[in-house]
């Protein structure tokens, strides 16, 4: 995955997340969560990935 696809994945789940609070519905709204901090996350993995490759000299 790249970093593109992670925020990608943060912008759709803060969007899922905002709809379900403005309609009431808490499962969408804890689907967009989740699916934000996978986004975080998977962005994260794909930094530190990075400075690994970095320090190997790569």
């Amino acid at each position: 995955m790249s970093k593109g696809n992670a925020k990608a994945k943060q912008v759709k789940g803060k969007m899922k997340e905002t709809i379900g609070k403005a309609v009431g519905n808490r499962s969408l709204k804890r689907e967009g969560r989740a699916e934000m901090l996978g986004g975080k996350a998977q962005e994260m993995a794909e930094k530190a990935a990075h400075r690994a490759r970095k320090a190997m000299g790569h």
